[in-house]
């Protein structure tokens, strides 16, 4: 008894060291995908190929995502330090393949493949982080900074890129983003050997078929989907839309206040959410603040006015994300989190590229681009109603 309760100590006084090991392992997964985002025309000129194929140092990630979601999430469930291991090597593995021809469109291909083969391994893990080393009253608030971590991630994508290409082209740019993915990766595998204050039954094995027929997470995913793919449309066509009134200009900055926006939702909103079982109305609120937020953006193209719909949008809709994985996280137990975590990524995976091609096929007409989006959002709010009013926490 003694021995567990030194275990149990030790790990309690190093949660917070884990989880910033973690989080700063899950923002480099976004820094990494989104490396080439803000200089695609550049980097295209450089490894001189179109641009499209830059493009595609980004596409590769959901589409190896969705295919890796589930049998990642299950390798978590029943060896979980094995499989985050193994995914914060790929993530430092990655970052220095794209070091060994800073210029080779091949070289770089294969290192965002070996980057986005890590990156279930890692995102899937956010629930089981918080359950294997903080306690439940704490895990709310360990889901939310791991989820805001994503967002910084992008946001430091967006803002460091430019800067660092003009500064020494793409030999520099990848080389300081390399620098915090080894760190974190060397950071992980160090607090992996902490022994967790809350672990899983290793003897337990439950078979994926609990996804199929499990009504409450088919809910959660569908609100995933309509939520990661409103974000990821309109990150990538708000230049667009906003050039058709003549507002293109500002597209970069409005994405970063979004994005901002997110990163401070994200972190103080699901813990008081979750203590106050508000979980349902959250949700609720965000969608219909992201329908209106459309509407307002269609109607006023006055820049502080679009900033502040846009924040507004950004610090309810990416606060949800959190939200939905503590609940996933309640609701599926410790030998189901990687499981349930992959499932969730994988829906919202596949509405980032769904909703982006729907919102390219009208990307010709701004109001219908804009008008697409916001019925998407009020589609999801039937969905949110099929969510229970209460659940206990």
């Amino acid at each position: 008894m003694r021995d567990t309760a030194a275990v149990t100590t030790r790990a309690s006084s190093v949660r917070w060291g884990v989880l910033a090991a973690y989080a700063l392992l899950a923002a480099c997964t976004q820094l990494l995908w989104l490396t080439f985002a803000a200089v695609d025309t550049r980097s295209a000129a450089v490894m001189k190929v179109d641009l499209g194929a830059v493009g595609d140092l980004a596409a590769v990630f959901p589409f190896v995502y969705i295919v890796l979601a589930l049998p990642t999430g299950r390798w978590l469930d029943m060896r979980f330090a094995q499989a985050l291991g193994v995914g914060a090597l790929l993530t430092g593995g990655g970052a220095l393949v794209r070091l060994v021809a800073p210029t080779s469109f091949g070289w770089q291909l294969a290192g965002q493949l070996v980057i986005a083969c890590g990156q279930p391994l890692v995102l899937n893990s956010i629930t089981k982080v918080a359950a294997r080393y903080f306690a439940p009253a704490e895990r709310a608030t360990a889901i939310s900074i791991g989820t805001a971590a994503l967002f910084v991630g992008i946001l430091a994508a967006v803002l460091v890129a430019g800067p660092l290409f003009d500064a020494g082209g793409l030999r520099l740019l990848l080389g300081v983003q390399a620098a915090p993915a080894i760190l974190a990766t060397v950071l992980v595998l160090i607090v992996l050997r902490t022994p967790p204050a809350f672990p899983d039954d290793p003897s337990v094995s439950v078979s994926l078929r609990w996804l199929a027929g499990d009504r409450f997470m088919w809910v959660l995913a569908a609100l995933v989907f309509i939520g990661m793919g409103t974000y990821n449309a309109v990150a990538t066509w708000l230049q667009p839309i906003l050039a058709h009134f003549g507002e293109g200009g500002a597209a970069g900055n409005l994405i970063a206040v979004m994005t901002f926006a997110g990163i401070i939702g994200a972190a103080v909103l699901p813990t008081p959410i979750a203590a106050r079982n508000r979980r349902r109305e959250i949700l609720l609120a965000a969608l219909v603040v992201s329908a209106v937020s459309f509407v307002a953006i269609a109607f006023n193209h006055n820049l502080v006015w679009l900033g502040a719909w846009l924040f507004a949008q950004g610090f309810l809709l990416l606060a949800s994300l959190p939200v939905v994985l503590d609940w996933s996280d309640i609701h599926a137990g410790p030998e189901r989190q990687g499981s349930a975590v992959g499932f969730l990524m994988m829906a919202g995976n596949l509405g980032g590229l769904l909703l982006v091609l729907v919102v390219q096929a009208l990307i010709g007409n701004a109001y219908l681009a804009l008008g697409a989006m916001a019925v998407v959002a009020v589609a999801g709010l039937p969905v949110v109603l099929r969510l229970p009013a209460r659940r206990l926490p």
